[in-house]
């Protein structure tokens, strides 16, 4: 039983870390070019704001919804983004992982 216990550990950890991965590739095709993606890069766009702090701003959670019907708010230039519903969760995932 341990066995089994230890082996669906490790298959859900290497499913979120995938699922960060894939948040992480989005993200970084889609929001890098003003925004801060990772720990310790600086934002090209000085309004837009570091992906590492966005849970002083907003609940992570609650940029689901916006993701999907599409991001259109944020810095004035900013383009509308919406995220296919299979990224969502990734997104989200790889925004939380970032949150200091």
């Amino acid at each position: 039983m341990a066995a089994f216990a230890v082996l669906f550990v490790g298959s859900a950890s290497a499913d979120d870390d995938r699922q960060r991965a894939y948040g992480e590739m989005s993200i970084k095709q889609n929001c890098s070019r003003c925004h801060a993606v990772a720990l310790t890069d600086e934002s090209a766009h000085p309004e837009a704001p570091a992906f590492r702090n966005l849970s002083q701003r907003y609940p992570i959670e609650a940029l689901a919804e916006a993701l999907a019907e599409g991001i259109s708010v944020g810095h004035p230039d900013m383009p509308e983004f919406r995220a296919e519903p299979e990224e969502i969760g990734a997104i989200i995932a790889y925004i939380e992982s970032l949150q200091r």
